[in-house]
């Protein structure tokens, strides 16, 4: 099927490994609490994740949105490794809109009754490195049921004892007979799933299994938001009023001048066009020339005040505390260091596209998003419709930067076809999306240590000022009131018997939000680069020092030697090589760096060498990738040029302009994984943690200590 042949039932989203990616919508179930259901009485359902075809395909639900992690490759591993099928016949589709589905890791307080008819508001939210974590148990306890329920049909068409028999590459088998689950399936799921206990990784876990979703993003057959096609479906551009901000003029005529143009649409908040094709609509947009106010003192200067204000103030409360503090320095003088953030950008290449379509009462919207249920509601708000009219089909996500957690495209669409009456494409061009995307929050830090008469730290402490990131983000999903930030990540995994973490609340003119990495992604440069300051301060090499305040923590501190040996440490002294690592997500990472300015007056990083203990590894290729992935993510933010605030808004900046790290200037990447048997960490945000601090300290080994970031060199200590 193609997407000039799409109904209004079903698309095709590609093919990959096998029988492959097919998202059939024809069965999609269309109210919330909906559990799985089966296509054209083709497929058997065995419980809440898993389907068996007629020829064999098993499909699973995937709960979490594949942003490029590798998360439906990882998650349909641990299905087909507990079931006992081939991987030649595992398929996926994105999970219905239900309980069964949600995120058990991550909790949104406060959340209104709309969401699930549980006490507590858990919902498909795909962040914080929690796919493996949060879905492991639950996957590999519907597949041992389902496992369980073939076994029990192959049994009885034997008649020997489900006890004697097994499953293996899709089939289940006994003394040298096979039934393959195609066969087994439709009586399987006559019965109630059965309640048995996993058998643990098998064959499959651990494996370097190929990706589902590479073949076809390689040929271009997998589709994401921009592809849709619906049959009448007009195509929209538009322009947005700054935070605060409203449309104050515009030249309706030269709008209507362009070729192609049927409708333009006019809010206080912003602008549309809708025409023949995207192209038209923004030449249109363009020709029309918006104005739009905006505030006058929200920009950088402005906000780097408040936070300086916030950090110099009296404000903030104690947000963790072991020991007295105040009594441990009382007479000394510790020593001291402040640290600038700067608010980051996503960075992501995918353009922010919403498709939506009226029939009848009800409303179908096509969107990538990390948090389908507020998608959902925010498009049964802008319909004025009830949510049981609503179908949201979750599409692949283009960009692991966390941008997705916010469909903002969605609302918009829902109101242009509404407008209309015709399926409606709404794709932000670049520049507005920037304009108007929520930033990790900024910055401000001041840290103070006791260096022990002994040697190692007998105090620390931080005063960091800051804005919600991920909770803020929810919260504002949600329509609940905004909570404090989470400094959780905060808390270094050094043994420090006083330590004292103070959160400093500000009240920022930006929009702030969630980017891959969180906090964690922030904390570790503080805490990472001023321990790193504190061993040179004390004459320590900076490798030992760390160690010797690690004994609580034996994975960090090995991961942190391998990544020292595998690279070659030399000591920290007069060199290029820093280090750094970090307790994150369940997980392990020491990093060393080797870094340089170059004649430019440019931070260049040579080699990156990472040492990784995430627990067991699903699919060790995926660890690799995320953990590469994400040092040049973190690269980028790290040495890519501050946002400008202007209006409240990042200034709108071509990529090329940015800074950005390129496959001739990128770094040689070493990823060491460190075999364990604990259970699953993440990884999609854990190379953010160590990145900055790394490379920071490898400057500062040839005598550039940096600050801020991203990295200022104007603004050295």
């Amino acid at each position: 099927m193609s997407f000039a042949d799409l109904d209004r039932r079903q698309l095709l989203v590609g093919g990959g490994v096998g029988v492959g990616l097919i998202v059939a919508y024809a069965a999609w179930p269309r109210r919330i609490g909906s559990g799985l259901a089966a296509r054209n009485g083709k497929e058997a359902v065995l419980g809440a994740f898993i389907k068996i075809a007629e020829n064999g395909r098993v499909t699973v639900a995937m709960p979490q949105a594949e942003t490029g992690q590798g998360t439906w490759t990882g998650l349909a591993q641990i299905v087909a490794d507990e079931l006992g099928a081939s991987w030649e016949q595992m398929a996926v589709e994105p999970a219905p809109s239900s309980p069964l589905y949600a995120n058990r890791l991550i909790d949104v307080p406060g959340l209104k009754p709309w969401t699930v008819r549980e006490t507590r508001a858990r919902l498909r939210i795909t962040a914080g490195s929690t796919s493996i974590r949060a879905f492991e148990e639950p996957l590999r306890a519907a597949a041992a049921g389902a496992r369980a329920l073939l076994i029990t049909a192959a049994a009885r068409h034997w008649k020997v004892p489900p006890a004697e028999c097994d499953t293996a590459e899709g089939a289940v088998t006994h003394e040298g007979k096979s039934l393959p689950f195609a066969k087994l399936a439709a009586d399987a799921a006559d019965r109630d799933p059965a309640d048995v206990p996993p058998r643990g990784p098998q064959k499959l876990a651990g494996q370097e299994l190929p990706r589902l979703d590479l073949p076809p993003k390689i040929d271009g057959s997998l589709r994401f938001a921009a592809d849709v096609r619906l049959p009448g479906m007009v195509f929209a551009s538009l322009r947005m009023a700054p935070p605060a901000g409203r449309l104050t003029g515009f030249s309706k005529p030269a709008a209507r001048r362009i070729p192609g143009v049927r409708d333009v649409v006019v809010t206080d908040a912003w602008l549309a066009v809708i025409a023949d094709t995207w192209d038209a609509a923004d030449r249109a947009l363009i020709a029309a020339d918006p104005r739009f106010t905006g505030p006058s003192n929200a920009d950088s200067r402005h906000l780097d005040a408040a936070m300086t204000a916030a950090l110099d103030g009296d404000g903030g409360d104690t947000f963790f505390q072991r020991g007295d503090y105040a009594k441990a320095v009382a007479g000394t003088r510790p020593l001291t260091a402040t640290y600038r953030i700067a608010p980051a950008q996503h960075l992501g290449l995918e353009p922010l596209s919403a498709t939506a379509r009226f029939t009848g009462d009800r409303l179908e919207v096509w969107a990538p998003t990390q948090a389908p249920e507020f998608a959902r509601a925010a498009a049964a708000k802008a319909a004025g419709a009830p949510l049981g009219a609503i179908t949201l089909y979750p599409m692949p996500v283009g960009s692991a930067s966390g941008r997705a957690l916010e469909a903002d495209a969605v609302p918009i669409a829902v109101t242009l076809a509404k407008r209309t009456g015709r399926p409606v494409q709404l794709t932000i061009p670049h520049s507005v999306a920037t304009n108007h995307e929520p930033l990790r929050p900024p910055l401000l830090a001041r840290l103070a240590a006791l260096p022990a008469p002994g040697g190692g730290l007998s105090a620390w402490s931080a005063r960091i000022v800051t804005a919600p990131g991920i909770e803020g983000a929810l919260a504002t999903l949600a329509g609940t009131a905004l909570p404090a930030p989470d400094l959780a990540a905060a808390i270094i995994p050094y043994g420090v018997p006083t330590i004292r973490i103070d959160r400093v609340p500000v009240t920022l003119p930006i929009r702030t939000g969630y980017l891959r990495g969180g906090f964690d992604g922030v904390a570790s440069f503080l805490s990472e680069s001023f321990i790193d300051e504190l061993a040179r301060a004390q004459g320590a090499e900076p490798l030992s020092f760390r160690i010797g305040l690690l004994g609580g923590n034996v994975r960090l501190a090995k991961a942190l030697m391998a990544a020292s040996t595998i690279g070659g440490w030399d000591g920290g002294g007069g060199g290029s090589k820093g280090l750094a690592c970090a307790s994150a997500f369940g997980s392990h990472i020491g990093l060393l760096a080797e870094a340089h300015i170059g004649p430019d007056q440019h931070v260049i990083v040579d080699r990156l060498v990472a040492a990784v203990d995430c627990g067991r590894a699903i699919n060790p290729a995926l660890v690799r990738q995320q953990i590469e992935g994400g040092l040049l993510a973190a690269l980028d933010t790290a040495t890519a040029l501050a946002p400008q605030i202007v209006a409240a808004m990042p200034r709108a900046r071509p990529r090329r302009a940015l800074g950005l790290v390129t496959l001739a200037t990128a770094p040689k990447i070493e990823v060491e994984l460190i075999p364990s048997h604990e259970p699953p960490g993440g990884v999609s945000g854990l190379a953010s943690t160590v990145l900055a601090a790394a490379v920071a300290n490898a400057l500062a080994s040839a005598g550039r200590r940096l600050r801020q970031l991203p990295f200022n060199l104007s603004a050295t200590a």
